[in-house]
């Protein structure tokens, strides 16, 4: 609808731009021929510079006095009507008419600019469906997917869009997830996988059960993240709308004194001072500034999402440039988090069957990786009733299973419960490589199961990427033991690591990590449990690797990653650093223009169809290379 709205209002200012250059054309053809219509010969040329003023400017004549009685004075439409009804006063005409011609020109074109790029942002994240098939006994209703409720089941056909998170209990398929993930490389969608809506289904046909109501599903996230990070504005936006406010006053009140002073001095005739003024207003326009910083902030966040890397502000954008240390969660970031039992050690008369038994069953109810490859691994052993279960934050839990008291977790949790280990067992736990998880049974030490988890790929070329873009300090945080976070610290070259952390232990931590950063430069926090969310809350930059994270971790984080690789870190610092190297040169090259014009202007060096060009046309060509970061 918008859109629409948008072409309309398009093909509007181009008829009126249209029919106006032609009257204004007739007008310096009349003007230049002079023919012989009597009376009408003295006032048809200024009649027609006078309509041709109203099609072209009237709509800004209109805004600037509604502004005026806002309170709203020093604006670019107050500058273009002050400036061009002064060339009608002092009898320049066609110089009146041209400068709003050139100017509804330049704006024309300006706004064609601004609405391609955030078209191809729309169109990007155009990733809302329309539609879902919900399945109703044989039948399938196509309903809004707002409507659809946890549970229902829902058909998705080739070529569709997937409209809500679900589990795909029958079909399998090829899933396009370029849209949330930037990846072009289709995944397969088979039984029992977990999709995200936003996807589009390639071939097959999928039968999914839903997991999520459309409010709290991946697409609706993203479209809230996409639409609510242009609200957070960066420092340099900030500046440039505050640097603004400033200017234009001041250089109203130059263009004053441009006219008062000079012939209080017999500088020259009070005529061409005020031609000189007028000039000058047109010339200090900040559009230039105040359009195309944003845009190139906007342009930055739509790059980013296009690969993948949602960032929630152009704030935390500009943030990125200026990051100095790294700090890594390891489970499911530095590694895959997909979690396999490689051993079984069981002590005290325990058997391997009885320890793996009551340690799956006192997993039921915990989503913690590790848990849930204890579970899978006891697949087919005894359900046990399981009551009284806690969990014991950054521990374990502990729970009674059919009236014994059973503890699964870390070393910590059998030292609190002052569980004794059977040496020889303890002995073959701590020299076997790999997460352990400790069991004890009414106070007793039934054994340990070792499992161990594999290092992303990715997290081996991280590390070296980071490094090359100047990042001074790579750390890893995790509540693992020491022996396998130093292993897996060495294996990808981290500076430090800090290993056994508890939750509160670990925001400790960063904020230590805060404090020796230097002044100006900003620490990131790279994450995905549950745990996460407070970290990542404090942070300078707290990173989600959204795809396969938490709701919580999203939602405390400043940027989401929608693929489980840490290696994006370093594309989003190529996109801050690019858009920062835009936004500079903007200011930079329309300071330089404006200043040289201003000049030229006080000194009569300049016309009015040059003064146009230093406001429009700079403003046009900054808008411009603000577009080019979409094109990086």
């Amino acid at each position: 609808m918008k859109l629409l709205e948008s072409l309309e209002n398009e093909k509007t200012n181009l008829l009126r731009l249209l029919i106006g250059a032609g009257v204004f054309a007739s007008g310096l053809i009349i003007g230049h021929f002079k023919p012989d219509m009597g009376f009408l010969s003295r006032y048809m040329p200024l009649c027609i510079y006078i309509l041709a003023y109203i099609i072209l400017g009237g709509d800004i004549i209109i805004r600037a006095v509604k502004n005026l009685f806002q309170g709203q004075v020093f604006d670019e439409n107050f500058l273009m009507s002050i400036a061009t009804v002064g060339a009608f006063a002092i009898g320049e005409y066609p110089e009146g008419v041209g400068v709003m011609l050139f100017y509804q020109a330049g704006e024309f074109f300006q706004e064609r600019a601004v609405s391609k790029s955030k078209k191809s942002i729309a169109d990007l994240m155009d990733i809302r469906p329309d539609y879902a098939n919900l399945k109703t006994g044989d039948e399938l209703i196509k309903v809004a997917p707002n409507t659809v409720g946890i549970g229902d089941e829902i058909i998705v056909k080739p070529g569709e869009k997937i409209p809500l998170d679900g589990i795909v209990i029958e079909g399998s398929s090829m899933i396009d997830t370029s849209a949330l993930t930037g990846e072009s490389v289709p995944r397969k969608a088979h039984l029992d996988s977990e999709v995200l809506s936003g996807c589009v289904n390639l071939n097959g046909l999928l039968n999914i059960k839903v997991t999520k109501i459309f409010g709290e599903s991946t697409v609706s996230k993203i479209i809230n993240l996409v639409q609510n990070a242009a609200s957070k504005k960066a420092k340099t936006e900030n500046f440039i709308s505050k640097f603004a406010r400033i200017y234009t006053p001041v250089v109203v009140i130059l263009a004053v004194l441009l006219v008062v002073l000079p012939p209080l001095f017999l500088l020259g005739e009070w005529k061409v001072w005020l031609h000189r003024a007028l000039v000058f207003l047109v010339i200090s326009c900040p559009c230039a500034l105040v359009l195309s910083i944003p845009m190139s902030f906007f342009a930055g966040l739509g790059k980013a999402a296009k690969s993948g890397i949602l960032i929630k502000g152009g704030n935390y954008l500009e943030a990125f440039n200026h990051i100095e240390t790294v700090v890594f969660d390891k489970t499911g970031t530095l590694t895959k988090g997909v979690f396999k039992v490689t051993s079984i050690q069981s002590a005290n008369g325990f058997t391997d069957n009885d320890l793996l038994e009551l340690a799956a069953n006192a997993e039921k109810f915990s989503n913690h990786p590790i848990a849930v490859s204890i579970r899978e691994e006891g697949k087919g052993k005894r359900e046990l009733t399981v009551s009284e279960y806690t969990e014991v934050a950054g521990c374990g839990v502990s729970v009674c299973i059919e009236g014994k008291t059973v503890l699964a977790g870390n070393e910590k949790l059998m030292i609190d419960n002052k569980i004794i280990f059977e040496d020889d067992a303890k002995k073959v736990c701590v020299q076997t490589f790999g997460t352990k998880v400790y069991v004890a049974c009414d106070g007793v030490f039934a054994g340990c199961i070792i499992i161990s988890d594999e290092v992303k790929p990715d997290s081996k070329s991280v590390v070296s990427l980071l490094k090359k873009r100047g990042i001074r300090k790579t750390v890893m945080l995790t509540g693992d033991n020491p022996q396998i976070a130093k292993s897996i610290a060495d294996e990808l070259g981290l500076d430090e690591v800090y290993s056994g952390l508890l939750p509160h232990e670990k925001v400790e931590m960063l904020e230590k990590l805060n404090k020796q950063k230097s002044e100006g430069k900003k620490l990131v926090f790279i994450g995905d449990g549950i745990n996460d969310a407070p970290v990542l809350a404090i942070a300078d930059i707290g990173v989600a690797m959204g795809a396969l994270g938490s709701d919580a971790a999203i939602e405390a984080a400043d940027a989401v990653f929608m693929t489980d690789e840490p290696s994006k870190l370093a594309s989003a610092i190529d996109t801050a650093r690019f858009t920062g190297k835009i936004v500079r040169q903007n200011i930079i090259f329309t300071l330089s223009v404006k200043i040289i014009f201003l000049a030229l202007g006080a000194l009569g060096a300049a016309t009015m169809w040059e003064a146009v060009f230093a406001d429009v046309g700079v403003s046009l060509l900054a808008v411009l290379n603000a577009m080019r970061i979409m094109r990086i």
